[in-house]
């Protein structure tokens, strides 16, 4: 069930924000970010660690609704977009900067994982799990093109091309090529905004009204506590990602899985706070809804998050992996040819949301099993 942001807000809600910004300055001063030793503390801590931080991911989404049902659409869902941007780039960036050099496939393999979660898992469970309860569901065709044709743009561009540039060999650009297509990118995406907030809110906004029936239910000053409750919370799960990363690493080396795990389990954890609304959109009969939060975060995580990478590495001259392999080429590829069919007919049924969730499995167990 969607949360009751009319009734009063939740303990959770307000209670989780301040923990994790006290749990942070208690494992920065137990030296938490010089690394996992493996000893009781640090046992104790990253045990902990993880309910904090997805505690405020789940404040976070329910400051974000309320303020989403003050506000409207499609503005609501930018709201989260936004934040889910600011964590990204937040911890790909200090993995980045980490004194052992960082991991210079992780923007790459972060930004892939998105993707790929959002068109195939969080898509397909959307139309899955809608198409259970409602057989059928609309949404406008033309806001899932505009959507989809800056999607094929900006993946070639970031994650294809780099792979077949002269410039500089293998799966990178070279410093002009990162910084020429790192602005073409972020223009692009500019424009999106301002066809998606002002020239053409229409193609975002379900035909049947189902999606603008419940908004501006929310006072004002319920709309600010939750916009300082939400960037308090923002602010704890930024500070806290670099010792989320942490964990992760240690994890992974323990069991032996491949490096793009990490990425993988990254973008789980940044797509939590679009994936929990989308999917009661969808159960809600609000299938236009879902897709401009899963959609939305799939062109805001290449649009915003590939420049800002972009800059730390132009800045701190960090190597910067871009080109995705053959493997990962060709299920991306895929991804968007199925999506391209999928949202081209303004209606779905559980059968285009069990395709994508069958290309998801593949790209999950390919993830751990190259």
């Amino acid at each position: 069930m969607a949360a009751d942001v009319s009734g009063p807000m939740p303990k959770s809600a307000w209670l989780y924000p301040i923990v994790a910004l006290g749990y942070f300055g208690l494992a920065t001063g137990l030296g938490f970010d010089e690394g996992f030793t493996g000893s009781m503390s640090g046992i104790l801590l990253a045990i902990v660690l993880i309910p904090v931080i997805f505690g405020a991911i789940f404040a976070a989404v329910y400051h974000a609704e309320v303020i989403g049902h003050a506000t409207g659409e499609p503005f609501g869902t930018l709201v989260l977009t936004a934040a889910v941007t600011i964590i990204e780039v937040a911890l790909i960036a200090s993995v980045m900067l980490s004194d052992d050099g960082g991991s210079p496939e992780l923007a790459r393999d972060t930004v892939f994982s998105v993707v790929m979660t959002v068109c195939t898992g969080l898509t397909g469970i959307c139309i899955l799990g809608g198409g259970l309860r409602f057989k059928e569901q609309v949404y406008e065709t033309t806001g899932a093109g505009a959507y989809l044709t800056v999607l094929i743009v900006l993946v070639t561009l970031t994650l294809v091309l780099p792979n077949y540039t002269q410039g500089t060999p293998g799966p990178f650009y070279s410093s002009s090529q990162l910084a020429f297509f790192s602005v073409l990118t972020l223009i692009l995406y500019g424009v999106f905004l301002y066809i998606q907030m002002v020239r053409h809110r229409d193609y975002f906004i379900s035909s049947n009204g189902s999606v603008v029936a419940v908004e501006h239910a929310i006072p004002t000053t319920r709309a600010l506590l939750s916009a300082g409750l939400l960037f308090a919370a923002l602010t704890a799960i930024v500070l806290l990602s670099k010792k989320f990363a942490i964990v992760v690493e240690a994890g992974r080396e323990a069991v032996g899985s491949p490096p793009a795990v990490t990425g993988l389990i990254v973008a789980i954890l940044i797509l939590l706070p679009e994936s929990i609304p989308a999917f009661q959109a969808a159960r809600r009969d609000q299938l236009q809804k879902s897709l401009n939060l899963a959609l939305g975060s799939s062109l805001a995580t290449i649009g915003m998050t590939f420049p800002a990478v972009a800059v730390v590495s132009l800045a701190l001259n960090k190597p910067l992996v871009l080109g995705l392999t053959p493997r990962d080429t060709v299920l991306m590829a895929t991804t968007l040819l199925v999506s391209s069919l999928t949202l081209g007919s303004g209606r779905t049924n559980i059968l285009y949301g069990f395709t994508h969730l069958v290309i998801f499995a593949a790209f999950l167990f390919l993830t751990f099993q190259p």
